[in-house]
């Protein structure tokens, strides 16, 4: 079997919040070999249920901003009042170990992405609908009526971006979505361009050319 030669393939991923793409990130990197995540830094407070470093490294705005000046992330964005940032250092080091790379970003850091990674593999995930969104969100019972009612007004505004995506998952049945998101990363793997040619001539072509 050819082993994986070379840098890794960038995943970038973003949804409407509460459309499920951290879950689903999360679930496909913990049963996929060579996946790993990169964790974003953001200044917004860690939920009840989240650990600094593992679903966000949690910093202050005046790190951040300091970071953001350094130039230290590839992309960073402003969602909600707080800020979002992807460190350029954590993802570079886990393509040059040969990891496939998920990136969870919302739609504006993705968009700064597709100018710099234009062969990275770009995955929107949406809710079966914007009632449905609207019943996660509450449940969650983190936000007040007034920031659901925001999230709800710009979801439909990173919808609208859908066809700068690659794929289209509706996250209605969690672990039908999950088998699409883990087709699109199987498929990508084996797909021609990323066979290297030289492992091709040594192990099929070298008899014909003697």
């Amino acid at each position: 079997m050819q082993e994986k030669k070379g840098k890794g393939s960038l995943f970038i991923v973003s949804a409407p919040s509460g459309a499920g793409k951290t879950t689903l990130c999360g679930m496909l990197v913990s049963s996929l070999a060579n996946l790993k995540f990169s964790v974003s830094y953001t200044t917004r407070r860690a939920r009840p249920d989240e650990t600094n470093d593992r679903d966000y490294t949690f910093v202050s705005r005046e790190d951040f901003l300091r970071m953001t000046d350094a130039g230290e992330f590839i992309e960073w964005a402003e969602v909600h009042g707080e800020f979002y940032g992807t460190s350029k250092k954590r993802v570079e080091e886990l393509l040059d170990e040969g990891n496939d790379v998920v990136l969870d970003i919302d739609t504006q850091g993705a968009m700064q992405m597709k100018k710099k990674y234009n062969k990275g593999v770009y995955i929107f995930i949406l809710p079966p609908s914007l009632e449905a969104l609207r019943k996660r969100l509450k449940k969650r019972m983190t936000d007040s009526r007034e920031e659901i009612a925001r999230r709800l007004r710009r979801a439909i505004i990173e919808i609208k971006t859908f066809r700068e995506y690659d794929y289209v998952i509706i996250n209605d049945v969690l672990e039908n979505a999950l088998r699409e998101f883990e087709a699109i990363i199987i498929s990508h793997r084996v797909s021609t361009k990323l066979i290297d040619p030289l492992w091709i001539k040594k192990m099929f072509l070298q008899q014909e050319e003697n």
